[in-house]
């Protein structure tokens, strides 16, 4: 089981690279599932921070535990009345503690398009105010350390964090090294709702806009679609504290989350509709040539356990013609159905060296592609076939 510690980050590069490996167990590519195959927002995680015995940042008045869930639930209320094709998923609806791995594994098992984490932010220096909008990432400033460590000491109220979290501790800086070294495959969709999210609070709702920013949250490291985690004020400003303690201020916080999906939901699945609109004109793009992914393809020596190492593109749920244009003149395009959803890989190599060097160039096309592994035409996980390696 691979360790958050100090020890990790001397290893050699082949370590490094099973490291980014082992991210990929935790991602999978949003999914289609529209009629014709186009992208369909249809459900969302929205997770109202800490509750229970973790009262998460506490104000002269307030606990952000008690904040975030009225707000959390007037936005699920507003999806469920305006947006009705969407089906709300709460980690928690009452006063109760919920760990972070259980949150995650909420959105993950219900195969959520969008996860948000709603939290309350507090400040030694009480005149500190506003919203800010965080994606997975490793963390640019010392200020952003500092709300991931507040956030992620939710693990200490479980009783075993320590085997949960592989050894994370989240009051060493040293353990959110880890983050730099994750592939995050859902960074681009988590900035696009977070960059609208910032948007309604400042131009809305009139709060002060501290912008989008990257952190390693454990909650957000764990799902396996975009996610974001909103810190909707300062409870330790004793202005936006009363703010978000009244009905109005937490029904203006929601709306304005609200009005961010309505609008995230409706550009990306305009965007899918254009998509698959226009591959239905296919010209056999498969033989295209001057495609960087398709010169110098990685090796497929044979590996010990019969384990090819390939490189997933996107899922689905409806299939997608291998000629289609979506796939931008790559060849050999390959197909493999599990667990319900159409996976679309590409390439083959018999070492995570190779395959790495190979998705790279994927990457130039498909920002978001990352590594699967496939044993005798199976896919199996990732840390399966590094356990065999």
């Amino acid at each position: 089981m691979l360790r958050f510690s100090k020890a990790l980050f001397y290893q050699s590069k082949r370590i490094n690279l099973l490291i980014l490996a082992f991210g990929a167990l935790f991602l999978t590519y949003p999914t289609y599932g529209g009629n014709d195959g186009a992208y369909r927002l249809r459900r969302v995680v929205i997770d109202p921070g800490h509750g229970g015995k973790d009262p998460g940042a506490v104000g002269r008045r307030a606990k952000e535990k008690d904040i975030v869930l009225p707000i959390s639930l007037k936005l699920g209320g507003y999806i469920n009345e305006y947006l009705p094709d969407v089906e709300v998923i709460y980690t928690r609806t009452t006063d109760e503690f919920v760990e972070l791995h259980r949150r995650a594994e909420i959105a993950n098992r219900n195969n959520a398009d969008l996860f948000i984490s709603i939290h309350a932010n507090a400040n030694s220096n009480r005149n500190i105010k506003g919203t800010d909008t965080f994606v997975l990432g490793l963390h640019r400033t010392k200020e952003n350390l500092e709300v991931a460590m507040k956030e992620n000491a939710a693990i200490l109220f479980e009783e075993d964090y320590d085997e949960q979290y592989q050894g994370f501790d989240p009051n060493s800086p040293e353990s959110y090294i880890i983050f730099s070294l994750m592939q995050n495959t859902f960074l681009g969709q988590s900035l696009n709702f977070a960059s609208y999210v910032q948007d309604q609070f400042r131009e809305r709702v009139g709060r002060v806009d501290r912008g989008i920013r990257q952190a390693g949250f454990i909650v957000l490291y764990q799902t396996t679609m975009p996610s974001v985690l909103v810190e909707v004020g300062f409870i330790s400003n004793e202005e936006e504290e009363r703010f978000l303690m009244s009905d109005q201020g937490q029904s203006y916080i929601a709306s304005a989350i609200f009005r961010a999906f309505r609008d995230y939901k409706e550009v990306i699945e305009r965007k899918s509709d254009r998509l698959f609109a226009s591959s239905g004109s296919s010209n056999n793009v498969n033989n295209q040539e001057g495609n960087p992914a398709n010169s110098e393809g990685p090796e497929t020596s044979s590996h010990p356990d019969n384990i090819t190492f390939k490189v997933q593109v996107i899922s689905s749920r409806n299939k997608i013609p291998l000629d289609s244009d979506f796939f931008k003149g790559i060849k050999d395009i390959e197909v493999y159905e599990s667990d319900g959803l159409f996976r679309y890989v590409v390439g083959a190599a018999a070492t995570l060296e190779d395959i790495t060097v190979y998705r790279e160039k994927i990457n130039k096309i498909f920002p978001d592609a990352f590594i699967v592994a496939v044993r005798s035409g199976n896919l199996i996980s990732l840390q399966e076939a590094i356990s065999s390696n």
